[in-house]
């Protein structure tokens, strides 16, 4: 799969990207909020879920023959990695900070929303099995909200790795991506011809870094040919389900022998490499979409007196101003939300799902986003003031601090990751490190 990216730029000390366009890119910010939707509406609708008496079985809507087609777009991970790369890239260009305190002030602001999530969720599986909640069920529910964390454990690596990939990206360009694709090539050779499922687990570092590091590419306005991207990469997929060990399905279904996310796999890059082309040709349509501005009301300024006509944003550039603050909290919360319309739809009421695509299916949508929505709006008026961390006077730090609070913060946030939020010490001792990594970034006293 040959990425066309135009030759790299100068080599340059302290590596910060020259970003084109706007302060704010609606491009990037229409592709964190869509993928966020998208994610949303996905976790949504697929779960399929029955309940016995005992416990809760969970199963997927895209497990329907055919239907694996659909997440190919639907998986939109690899955009959303590939949007944080450029607004990562666009961000360390305009800070005045130096590199250690631009990945502190990023670690503070991916993993202070995560506090209040802990602070409900650690004491909130013993106060609901003293009220005599099932606990089978209450533990799916508290397990798969941390495993939904996944994303933020990586995301930090992205983000702590940040530094050194611009400096990489303005030596060595296209090769960069390039050799991270090698890498999950040659991981994914080993996994499939020797078995060894663990060494998979390297392609969370290949492949997740390849598309965040092409976000720097179109940080710069140097990603190219994005039709000739999106051809090669979901052509290269389409040959790679075909003839290779891969499924179709780009999320992981019930029964699956193998998985595109857990680990991800070179199909998923293929597809991730599509995305990034199609959605980079569409890019103009979309810009339009979420900046276009229509009449509105009289304006008092001297401007306005002489064009009476005031002009404000349609409808889709004031959801996607409303919604880029609360994206964090959407996605910490949204889980929550399924297991609470869950608990009292499938467990206590005990109506189970309707079989996928049938016309009771598709009947029962709205109802079910209706009451999803409703737990959710709370949530969010409630949880989304902490989307941005305290402005407090912080100090310096050198890269050994700012890295160990990093592995710190990381290390608890993948513990969660693995066990979730399931009774016992583990998710306690997780926000600790959490906690600590966060505390190591505080202001500091000067002597």
């Amino acid at each position: 799969m040959t990425v066309l990216l135009d030759r790299p730029v100068a080599v340059a000390a302290e590596p910060r990207v020259k970003a084109a366009g706007a302060p704010r890119d609606p491009f990037i910010d229409l592709l964190r909020v869509l993928g966020m939707a998208l994610i949303v509406v996905q976790h949504w609708t697929i779960p399929v879920l029955s309940y016995d008496g005992l416990r809760l079985t969970t199963g997927n809507a895209l497990a329907t023959p055919g239907v694996w087609v659909v997440t190919w777009l639907s998986q939109v991970m690899p955009l959303v990695f590939f949007a944080g790369g450029a607004a990562n890239a666009i961000n360390f260009g305009r800070s005045a900070a130096d590199a250690p305190r631009w990945v502190a002030a990023r670690l503070r602001r991916l993993t202070w929303p995560l506090l209040p999530l802990a602070a409900v969720w650690i004491p909130l599986p013993h106060v609901l099995l003293s009220f005599g909640v099932p606990e089978q069920p209450l533990e799916v529910g508290a397990r798969l909200t941390g495993q939904l964390l996944w994303f933020l454990a990586v995301y930090l690596i992205a983000v702590v790795a940040t530094p050194y990939a611009l400096r990489l990206h303005e030596r060595h360009g296209w090769r960069v991506p390039a050799a991270l694709a090698a890498g999950a090539i040659v991981t994914d050779v080993v996994r499939f011809s020797a078995g060894f499922e663990p060494v998979g687990y390297l392609n969370v570092v290949f492949v997740w870094l390849a598309v965040h590091q092409l976000g720097f590419f179109y940080a710069e306005r140097r990603l190219r040919h994005a039709w000739a991207l999106a051809a090669g990469g979901f052509g290269a997929a389409a040959l790679l389900v075909a003839y290779g060990p891969y499924p179709g399905s780009m999320i992981g279904l019930p029964g699956a022998e193998v998985s595109n996310m857990a680990p991800p796999t070179l199909a998923m890059l293929a597809v991730g490499a599509g995305q990034i082309g199609l959605a980079t040709l569409l890019r103009p349509w979309l810009v339009r979409l979420s900046t276009e501005r229509e009449p509105g009301a009289e304006s008092g300024s001297l401007r306005d007196q002489r064009s009476p006509v005031r002009a404000r944003p349609l409808g889709t550039a004031r959801l996607l101003a409303w919604a880029g603050p609360r994206v964090m909290t959407v996605y910490l919360w949204h889980m929550p939300a399924l297991f609470a319309v869950t608990g009292v739809v499938v467990v206590l009421l005990g109506i189970d799902t309707p079989a996928p695509g049938s016309a009771f299916w598709w009947a029962g949508l709205p109802l079910w986003f209706g009451m999803l929505c409703l737990v959710m709006w709370p949530l969010m008026k409630v949880f989304a003031r902490f989307e941005t961390p305290p402005a407090l006077p912080y100090g310096t730090s050198g890269w050994s601090g700012t890295l160990a609070a990093s592995a710190l913060a990381g290390g608890g946030v993948l513990t969660l990751t693995v066990g979730g939020f399931a009774p016992g010490g583990g998710p306690f001792l997780a926000v600790l490190a959490v906690l600590g990594g966060l505390l190591m970034t505080a202001p500091r006293a000067r002597g």
